[in-house]
């Protein structure tokens, strides 16, 4: 039996064919570092790189590629925001939907640089109302923190009216984008967002080991380095440079694996973001409408006609989540996720916390609707 991968909102698996060979060849023919050397492999390499965040930049509606500062991955892109951007004293309007990955970093501010939080409620679908945002935010806001898309519920937020609302009262806006990029169509000029963080091993398709942080333009001065070292650049001056992405790039980049990142975005512009949505949503409706008539299942987050992603998460009657998720894969071979999601305050706010949190399913760009049905069926016979 083939196993049935339906955990993409934690890494995308499998990955085009065309990553595995990108990261493969560079690995054989060519293996140097990036912007370390004038010899041709070395000038390659640079261009591998170059081509990559070019990439990036077209996907996600970014004029200029210089934006885009290349990390190991998301979690890594919103510490470098959070912690570069925020000053002793800022308030923070974040919210209850937030994975670890937000949650901690403030936490941490909150803790050694005296940061004020304020986490914002959601509703029973996982949706945060802007104007909650407009209420929280003091003169002393420096930021608004928000994930697009709630790893838990799949409630895909208005982004754009949150912006306005922040910019409205000179807070910047960071986005947590681990859920949407690659997976909906997204063009941050439209967005006028300040920052965006994202991993590149999931809606992008890429290896694990890559991520990314969108600066918008006129920022970097405001944004701290954390790390400071070689850049291939100014390298007689003892200052890390100003200019992006060098600023936030120190040290060798994870060349092999943005050669498959880029690959995985050559494929994903040659099916279209949007038509990757379109598949995506055909099977959450189609794991939406086959959960909801199973009578010892119940399902969390918005309907299939709500603001969403591939996300879809749910409670099965007589089972702790865990215990759930490990029956599908020792009987069936279906491979989801269980737990809290590494979002524990959405769970509070569920009232799934004390259960051990959900079972959550998110199916993919290669997960076809036969694989669905098997699951429904599977899901149907253990809670019957």
């Amino acid at each position: 039996m083939d196993r049935i991968y339906l955990d993409n909102a934690a890494t995308s698996w499998p990955k085009p064919e065309i990553v595995y060979t990108a990261i493969d060849r560079f690995q054989r023919e060519n293996g140097a570092a990036a912007g370390r050397g004038a010899y041709q492999s070395g000038q390659q390499a640079q261009r591998v790189v170059s081509a990559t965040r070019s990439a990036c930049a077209r996907l996600l509606g970014i004029a200029d590629p210089s934006r885009v500062v290349f990390t190991a991955n998301g979690t890594a892109s919103l510490n470098l925001a959070i912690h570069g951007i925020l000053n002793p004293a800022d308030h923070v309007v974040t919210t209850v939907i937030e994975h670890n990955s937000v949650l901690r970093p403030l936490e941490y501010q909150h803790r050694h640089s005296d940061i004020e939080l304020t986490h914002l409620p959601c509703d029973g679908s996982g949706y945060v109302d802007p104007d909650e945002v407009a209420v929280a935010i003091r003169s002393n806001t420096r930021l608004v923190v928000i994930s697009h898309a709630s790893n838990v519920t799949g409630a895909l937020q208005p982004i754009k009216r949150i912006t306005r609302i922040a910019h409205e009262h000179d807070a910047l806006v960071l986005v947590d984008a681990a859920q949407t990029a690659g997976c909906v169509p997204i063009n941050l000029d439209d967005l006028e967002v300040d920052l965006l963080a994202a991993g590149g091993h999931k809606g992008l398709l890429g290896p694990l080991g890559t991520g990314l942080l969108y600066v918008r333009p006129g920022l970097e001065p405001k944004l701290r380095e954390l790390i400071q070292g070689g850049t291939g650049v100014n390298s007689a001056a003892a200052k890390q440079p100003d200019q992006l992405p060098e600023k936030l790039e120190s040290g060798n980049l994870n060349v092999p694996a943005l050669a498959g990142l880029g690959a995985a975005l050559e494929f994903l512009s040659e099916h279209s973001t949007a038509n990757i949505q379109r598949h995506h949503q055909q099977l959450t409706e189609q794991l939406i409408s086959g959960l909801s008539q199973l009578p010892n299942v119940k399902i969390y987050g918005p309907n299939s006609t709500e603001p969403r992603v591939g996300v879809v998460s749910c409670s099965v009657e007589g089972y702790d989540p865990q215990e759930f998720a490990a029956a599908l894969d020792a009987s069936c071979q279906i491979e989801c996720r269980a737990g809290l999601h590494c979002a524990p305050r959405i769970h509070g706010a569920l009232g799934t916390d004390q259960s051990g949190g959900l079972v959550r399913f998110s199916p993919g760009w290669a997960t076809t609707s036969e694989e669905i049905e098997t699951t429904l069926q599977a899901i149907s016979a253990l809670s019957s």
